[in-house]
């Protein structure tokens, strides 16, 4: 299979390494775009073997999957000023948010199009990808894609497309709302005396803690949270304020505030 990524930044590079470390693809088979004469050197060094070239330079491609990893803020630009043609037998997978394939389709003139949304941790190859496909894609077709996405995490086939804005505020959006909580921790540990880089030590083992008791546990996160708080206890204190500011509802209009964004993206 060859492949080209067509936007080399975090997440299109993301993605190139993982289908080298599982052999999905071969250093030769690999082609790399970016519109950064810059980083072209660099890019060439973390992937030996592949093809590493800019946007205004590449006449042709003859790619079986062309990815798509520009920022849907530039896809507009980037569609416009495309400087080869896709051959029609070319697959494209998307994985900028909010772009609908419909939109894709339409401003590429291609019909061969899935969409994915994947998260910042397929950088560890712990992410997690949302994705669906445009009408006449074959089942053949649909399993080497899901078997790339799969190689990143795991990958979840999603039948309504209009799901993967939810899935953009709720997971492609959702490690930054643990950083943000994790740093109000950090910062706490802080105003109470405790060491910067101990203070992380404590949330960041937390955080891994609770993950794991989630993973491993039947009982629902309301019946986690209790096993905490015993009543008239320190959690049950911080938990108040919590509930007494509306912690949970901010959480919640941030994340529905965040899928709104991603449908603005396709305007």
């Amino acid at each position: 299979m060859k492949i080209a990524v067509l936007g080399a930044g975090k997440m299109g590079l993301s993605f190139s390494r993982s289908f080298l470390k599982y052999d999905l693809v071969t250093p030769e088979n690999l082609l790399l775009i970016t519109r950064s004469e810059e980083r072209k050197p660099e890019i060439s060094q973390m992937f030996p073997g592949a093809e590493v070239t800019l946007f205004d330079e590449i006449k042709n491609i003859t790619a079986d999957l062309m990815i798509l990893s520009v920022k849907p803020q530039d896809f507009a630009f980037v569609a416009e000023n495309l400087p080869f043609p896709i051959p029609e037998s070319t697959m494209i997978l998307s994985i900028m948010a909010g772009i609908s394939i419909q939109k894709i389709q339409q401003m590429l003139h291609h019909r061969l199009v899935v969409r994915a949304m994947p998260n910042a941790p397929t950088l560890l190859g712990m992410g997690i990808t949302g994705y669906t496909a445009a009408e006449g894609i074959v089942f053949s077709q649909m399993r080497n894609i899901e078997r790339l996405l799969n190689s990143t995490g795991r990958a979840v086939y999603m039948e309504d497309e209009q799901q993967l804005d939810a899935v953009t505020a709720l997971s492609g959006s959702g490690p930054a709302y643990f950083y943000y909580i994790i740093d109000a921790m950090v910062k706490a540990g802080i105003q109470m005396g405790i060491d910067e880089n101990l203070s992380k030590l404590f949330v960041k083992q937390t955080m891994l803690g609770a993950y794991h008791l989630i993973n491993n546990s039947e009982k629902s996160l309301e019946q986690l949270i209790t096993d905490v708080a015993s009543k008239g206890g320190t959690t049950e204190a911080a938990l108040k304020t919590y509930d007494g500011h509306h912690l949970k509802d901010i959480l919640i209009q941030g994340i529905l505030d965040a899928e709104k964004r991603a449908r603005e993206l396709n305007s």
